[in-house]
């Protein structure tokens, strides 16, 4: 049996457990039993997916037996399987996370119960994306995220979070209007939306609508994957949702949108048409995002400007376009999705012990807990790319492919990325100074819950636990980063190779056209 015909249930199991979820809504415990059971299949059967692909190479499903171009396709291959696979831990421990706190807060109120099922919705639209073979239900994943995302964010209904969510709702309403226009104008001019049929017929059309067409994409997509200029949204909107939503949003989110970047570039706009602006924009991302968080307070919206900055890392990998460039690139994106949301759910009971998330409001946490210290320092350190963890390890394979690349605004990104990691660290550090190194009465303005010794209690079993074990899944990417480069150097190059993608949903028959002859793949 093909494994890879199990795909679709990586999208239908958090669609129905979600409805199942929601006709549960007035029994929390039977509604939290089938949310963490459901996703628990789901990530068994994506690791599964991963393994099969792995061995057996790029497959794809067709639905409803109509045979593309014109049906819906699912494609697995090791780059769609290892975001599935990454991205489910990270849901299933936030999942858990947010069951903790719900349970220590007390959760009759129906929002909460409300989150269950959102949040399914938010799993399968995530799983959609990464899955998907054709443009349009890629569109349709986008939106599966928007609609649940607000639900999440505006949980609780306060005035802050309802202009967060507003903001985040029109930023995603433009840059889905822009997708969709640009899908409209790509069926006009070659009549598929079928991503391995466009790879062959876009070849075809003259370069100027190519380059119109790859840029509408590239602007969509950059909007929400939160590239500079386009990230102007996220430091204002995450921060104010609940600490398990601003946590699975800081993980996941902008990362489908550097999955759409990452998978249009190479198979659709393969060579380095447009890599000299991806290297420019790489740049002041990591530039512009680490500059605005080393200006903040609050640990929060510290950590929502290191979000954009890192995300510069993965544009330049994508904008080197090799084989060595990109498979960084894949491997920095399975490590930041898992450090980011570590270092937000830590965030969240950083706020729980010590009444804040303001370092000018916070000290003595070190002291007053030792455990919670130990869980921010090891991705704090991971995420500022200190050897051995994955965060070093993923930024010197980027700083190696700029330097084998050897043009002048490559070794400006090198110099650039360099920069950007001492300035997170001195980010980074900043915080512990404050927050964990010094005596809390030293606080310019000390919270009086973090006066009081007794509220070491106040953090529940399940919150740590959670947020524990995935700290040590970020550290088990360290340990195990000979095969994690493995499946991203092999991801990326069938990626700009493209033909295993192309036959696996086309056939053998169909002719891969060449690569143009300035790809870095050659």
């Amino acid at each position: 049996m093909n494994l890879a015909n199990l795909s679709p249930l990586a999208v239908l199991l958090p669609i129905l457990g979600a409805a199942l979820a929601f006709l549960l809504i007035r029994h929390q415990t039977a509604q939290r039993v089938v949310s963490i059971g459901i996703l628990s299949s789901t990530l068994l059967l994506e690791c599964l997916l991963l393994f099969s692909v792995w061995s057996g190479g790029t497959t794809s499903v067709t639905l409803g037996g109509w045979l593309p171009p014109w049906g819906v396709v699912l494609v697995v291959d090791q780059f769609s399987s290892l975001m599935l696979v990454v991205s489910s831990v990270v849901s299933l421990a936030v999942l858990i996370y947010a069951t903790g706190q719900g349970m220590a807060d007390g959760d009759q109120e129906a929002p909460v119960s409300i989150f269950h099922p959102t949040y399914l919705i938010l799993v399968a639209g995530v799983s959609n994306a990464f899955l998907t073979g054709d443009l349009f239900n890629l569109y349709v994943g986008f939106e599966i995220l928007l609609t649940a995302s607000y639900v999440l964010m505006t949980l609780g209904g306060t005035g802050p979070r309802i202009r967060a969510g507003v903001t985040y709702v029109v930023v995603s309403v433009v840059s889905s209007v822009l997708f969709l226009i640009a899908i409209a104008m790509i069926y006009g001019a070659t009549g598929t939306i079928t991503m391995a049929d466009l790879a062959v017929k876009l070849a075809e059309l003259d370069p100027g609508t190519q380059n119109l067409l790859h840029v509408m994409l590239l602007v969509a997509f950059g909007i929400k994957a939160a590239v500079f200029p386009l990230s102007f949204w996220l430091p204002d909107s995450y921060p104010t949702a609940p600490a398990p939503v601003t946590a699975v949003f800081a993980g996941l989110l902008t990362k489908v949108g550097v999955y759409a970047m990452v998978r249009t570039e190479t198979l659709l706009f393969p060579g380095d048409t447009l890599n000299v602006p991806l290297m420019v924009v790489a740049l002041l991302t990591m530039v512009v995002g680490i500059l605005g968080a080393l200006a903040q307070s609050d640990i929060k919206r510290l950590l929502s400007f290191t979000l954009v900055s890192h995300i510069g890392y993965m544009v330049f990998g994508l904008a080197i376009s090799s084989v060595s460039g990109l498979g960084a690139a894949v491997f920095y994106v399975a490590h930041h999705i898992t450090v980011q949301t570590s270092l937000f759910l830590v965030t969240g009971l950083i706020e729980r012990r010590g009444g804040s998330s303001s370092i000018d409001r916070l000290g003595g946490l070190a002291k007053l807990s030792p455990l919670l210290a130990l869980l921010f320092f090891v991705p704090a350190m991971n995420l500022a790319g200190i050897p051995p963890f994955s965060g070093f390890l993923g930024k010197l394979g980027l700083l190696q492919a700029g330097v084998e690349l050897g043009t002048p605004l490559a070794i400006v990104l090198v110099v650039g990325g360099v920069v950007t990691s001492l300035l997170t660290l001195l980010a980074i550090a900043r915080v512990w100074n404050r927050a964990f190194w010094r005596k809390p009465e030293d606080a310019e303005y000390p919270d009086p819950v973090l006066l009081t010794p007794g509220n070491v209690g106040v953090l529940p079993r399940t919150m740590v636990g959670s947020t524990a074990a995935l700290v040590v899944f970020g550290v088990a990417l360290t340990v195990f980063a000979g095969p994690l480069f493995q499946i991203a150097d092999g991801s990326a190059e069938i990626m700009l190779d493209r033909s295993a993608y192309i036959h696996s949903v086309l056939g053998d028959a169909v002719e891969v056209p060449p690569l143009p002859q300035n790809s870095g793949a050659k």
